[in-house]
């Protein structure tokens, strides 16, 4: 039953685990500012939300059990377990409920200091029966034809950095897709209405959800507005209909004589909402995840509409967490290709999640002039760059989209132009959509591989990384139905285990690479699945047959574990064949791992 094992909520006690979404960057037009809602000129620093999110200690943790482990089966044990952890910690500990993934969720009871949290990790992390523990963080929005608006619609057709849409759609429009949108809900507008189907309100904290009634089949979006001194916020915000963005971008109705047009607009939307006042939770989002993909919720009816594209333009502070990446890796597994943005506060992308998970699409976010957009965040875990806009530089640089009037609740149905990376991710999700309606056989990596492939070079400039370049539709719908561009070429694996050695020398694996011509591409996909405790020590390269070395990752301080990612390295001076190596060194002390797999695709 619904909210069997959910307390009286204390809404006294919401702190932000984790944002890395609604910096100003997010939003534009008339809603630029950190609550989605401000004037377009009003700028709010990321890293003044970050450093309040990242600060606020966990009050709820997901903890994974080993699969032998009795309470990995039992609720009732893992009760009894939660109770007895706390009492060695000298703390209440509360089972709520398990998650889909079959991790268990427990709540930390009245608000406890960083050190009391620690404890109580401590005494998990001791037990030999536990995978792992880790905080269940608070997450945010990502913010920021004959259509009668499509003109203004520069990031599907523009020359210098629309992503060339127009070009796909004599081949592909999305039929037969389901795409989820796991947001803050859905907002009536008959721009979308006959693209929409069922989706699930997946929000159980009723401090977060804003209608009051926790978990049910009504994903409608009530408003996420708060009022200043809430959400850690000195200011109010007007509620940003986040969902209903996003969601119009992918698949707004097209050829119907008013608003915008989708990219892929005849794939259908479900709704999930996760989002709510403040954010939303790992524990709803990784539910939402598991029931999106046809995975199995607890108290949650069968999904009869199983996406094939999930487009997550949320997210927060801190690595990919083992909860969180475990739910993707099921999802993709089912078939499912996820795309997620990479974040709004100009930083390196592996310090936020899920924008750092492995077995995702990572999108950066580009202004109308094909540069990184001033907030959008970088680095090696970023896959793809697509248009996000700039609403800095005027309104109209932004993204045009279905939207809604209501400061609070819902009013009537409106269009606006928003910028950030939740802009450019959903640009990803409808191309993902059009290239699964063009080859229904495709896999997640041979989506994501065709995408990045079959980009172009950034028509401007990107300090610190934005992944293969700019998708461009076009070409990859091309390419997949077999009309033309580059479907991935040939994939190389090494799947030897190398164990990497505690803060000592660096260890190589190798692949052998035949029959190819010519140079290897300028979008070489490096693919890196290695288990480590504390990614953060690790320096990788990829080593070309001459020796020359092309460095994949530096260290630095990231503390999450493993590194399970795609690099892409312009390898177009190097000889396609002769033998690759990954060379892998472990530069600190305390931590070790192990190469399980890498993989080449020319």
């Amino acid at each position: 039953m619904k909210g069997t094992h959910l307390r009286t909520p204390r809404p006294a006690r919401r702190k932000l685990i984790s944002v890395a979404a609604i910096s100003a960057t997010l939003l534009a037009g008339t809603a630029t500012s950190l609550a989605l809602a401000g004037p377009a000129t009003a700028e709010v620093p990321a890293e003044r939300t970050a450093a309040a999110a990242v600060s606020a200690p966990a009050e709820r943790l997901i903890v994974g059990y080993k699969s032998g482990a009795t309470e990995a089966r039992s609720n009732k044990a893992a009760s009894a377990d939660a109770e007895a952890k706390g009492k060695e910690a000298g703390e209440n500990l509360d089972f709520q409920r398990r998650l889909g993934t079959g991790a268990a969720l427990v709540d930390l009871g009245e608000q406890l200091s960083k050190a009391d949290v620690a404890d109580v990790v401590a005494e998990y992390r001791a037990d030999p029966q536990v995978a792992y523990v880790v905080p269940d963080r608070l997450n945010k929005p990502q913010a920021d034809p004959n259509d009668t608006e499509y003109s203004k619609q520069w990031d599907l057709f523009e020359t210098t950095a629309g992503m060339r849409v127009p070009g796909a759609w004599d081949t592909a429009t999305g039929s037969g897709v389901t795409v989820a949108v796991i947001d803050t809900g859905y907002v009536t507008h008959s721009d979308l209405a006959a693209n929409i189907v069922a989706g699930y309100d997946f929000i159980s904290d009723t401090a977060v959800s804003v209608d009051g009634n926790g978990r049910d089949s009504n994903p409608a979006d009530p408003g996420d507005w708060y009022s200043a001194g809430e959400c850690e916020q000195t200011t109010g915000s007007s509620s940003s209909w986040h969902g209903t963005h996003v969601a119009g971008t992918i698949a707004a109705v097209t050829n119907n004589s008013k608003g915008v047009a989708g990219i892929a607009y005849n794939a259908k939307i479900s709704p999930l909402r996760v989002l709510g006042k403040c954010g939303g939770y790992d524990s709803d989002i990784i539910d939402a995840i598991t029931w999106a993909s046809g995975g199995t919720v607890s108290g949650v009816p069968a999904n009869a509409n199983v996406a094939k594209v999930i487009n997550m333009s949320l997210g927060g502070g801190g690595a990919c967490t083992t909860a969180t990446q475990t739910a993707i890796n099921n999802a993709v597994g089912r078939g499912t290709t996820v795309v997620v943005a990479a974040g709004n506060s100009n930083a390196n992308a592996a310090n936020y999640s899920p924008a750092s998970c492995g077995n995702v699409i990572s999108v950066a976010a580009l202004n109308r002039t094909g540069s990184k957009a001033s907030y959008s965040n970088f680095g090696s875990v970023v896959d793809i760059a697509a248009p996000g806009g700039q609403t800095s530089t005027g309104t109209a640089n932004g993204i045009l989209s279905t939207l809604n009037s209501g400061t609070q609740g819902p009013g009537s149905e409106s269009y606006a132009y928003y910028q950030g990376t939740s802009m450019a991710a959903p640009h990803i999700a409808g191309l993902a959509a059009l290239a699964k309606s063009a080859n229904s056989a495709l896999t997640p990596a041979q989506i994501e591989s065709a995408i990045k492939t079959n980009s172009r070079a950034l028509p401007g400039t990107c300090s610190g990384g934005c992944g293969a370049g700019l998708a461009d539709a076009a070409k990859t719908v091309q390419a997949v139905s077999g009309s033309g561009g580059s479907t991935g070429g040939t994939t190389f694996t090494s799947t030897t285990a190398v164990s990497i050695p505690d803060a000592g020398s660096a260890v190589e694996s190798s692949i052998a690479v035949s029959g190819r011509t010519g140079n290897a591409p300028s979008a070489l996909q490096v693919g890196v699945d290695i288990t480590h405790t504390y990614r953060g020590d690790l320096v990788i390269d990829l080593v070309a047959p001459d020796g020359t070395a092309y460095r994949l990752k530096s260290s630095g301080s990231d503390s999450a574990d493993n590194v399970n990612t795609t690099y892409t390295v312009d390898a177009s001076s190097e000889t396609a064949n002769g033998t690759w190596k990954l060379r892998v060194q472990d530069v600190a002390s305390a931590d070790t791992g192990t190469i399980n797999s890498w993989k080449l695709t020319f």
